[in-house]
């Protein structure tokens, strides 16, 4: 008997990684091409289908192929199209679902926006199971999020809804402060704030990254670590608006940034509380996410089997 598998597509701005996964989260077989190569839509689009046939093959005669999910910068899920995404080659309205048609005009092609497709992902494969009401933070070179309320993931009228990450906690926003540049940018602040010794201080700008300063806070650097309490605290007090507006069973945390593990979560979870109605108080956990490899293809995968429910 065959097997029902989902293609998942993670559309990211230097390449384009994807996989056939089943329902129960078994991952069959996978590939990549480059992104940031193809100025044309329609070379890309090529390139990915002659891909897809060529890791499909060993595996065509076993599986049952019964859908596309695709995660994508700017993914608009009413309109199947990725609209003005300033991290890809094509700057327009590109109706991507449509175009995968043109490739695969007997399957269904879903298309979300990647920190959306994470939420379903978490739900149907990850620590997720079973909530019907939880929030997802991915924290990567910015901040993504999904909410699901009820079971349902929430797009508001446009399909753009739940972006906290542009949330006004200073005027540039959550993301400025909570995410792997944001954090760069943040150790710097704290450098020139504290005349702590640190190994950060020799280390050039464009060569500075989050995992640094994890590691080095990890080694007990108080630049460091006051870079991940002062992250902690403005993510925090970003939750405890969200809470407010959804009331969730639990928030996870996704991505490089939340790999630094209690140095983040730790200053989070405090900072939440302090802020919450007291209604709220300790009713919400915030947990790292169960997806811990191929995230992005497993929650494009993912948007498959969700809309196959319906």
């Amino acid at each position: 008997m065959k097997k029902d598998v989902a293609l998942g597509i993670d559309i990211g701005g230097t390449n384009t990684a994807f996989g056939f996964i089943d329902r129960e989260g078994n991952y069959l077989t996978e590939g990549n091409i480059p992104t940031a190569k193809h100025e044309d839509i329609n070379d890309y689009l090529k390139e990915l289908y002659l891909e897809i046939e060529k890791v499909l093959d060993p595996i065509r005669q076993e599986v049952n192929f019964v859908g596309i999910g695709i995660g994508a910068p700017n993914g608009n899920y009413f309109k199947g199209a990725i609209e003005f995404a300033p991290n890809l080659p094509w700057h327009d309205v590109i109706p991507l679902c449509d175009m995968m048609k043109e490739y695969y005009p007997e399957l269904p092609v879903y298309l979300n926006n990647d920190a959306k497709a994470a939420a379903i992902g978490e739900m149907i494969y990850g620590g997720a199971q079973g909530m019907k009401n939880f929030i997802m933070v991915t924290l990567g070179t910015g901040l993504g999020s999904g909410f699901v309320v009820n079971g349902e993931l929430v797009y508001g009228h446009d399909g753009f809804a739940g972006e906290l990450g542009h949330t006004i906690v200073s005027p540039n926003g959550l993301e400025t402060y909570v995410s792997a540049t944001g954090v760069k940018r943040t150790a710097y602040k704290m450098m020139a704030k504290y005349n702590y010794p640190s190994e950060l201080r020799s280390i050039p700008f464009n060569e500075m990254n989050a995992k640094i300063v994890s590691e080095a806070a990890q080694k007990g650097d108080m630049i460091a670590i006051n870079t991940f309490k002062y992250t902690g605290k403005m993510l925090g007090e970003a939750l405890a608006n969200a809470v407010a507006i959804t009331s969730p069973e639990a928030i996870f945390l996704m991505g490089g940034l939340a790999k630094a593990g209690d140095l983040l979560f730790e200053p989070v979870k405090d900072h939440m509380e302090m802020n919450l109605l007291k209604i709220y108080s300790n009713k919400v956990k915030i947990l790292p996410s169960k997806l811990t490899k191929n995230v992005a293809i497993y929650g494009a995968a993912a948007l498959v089997w969700k809309e196959l429910e319906k």
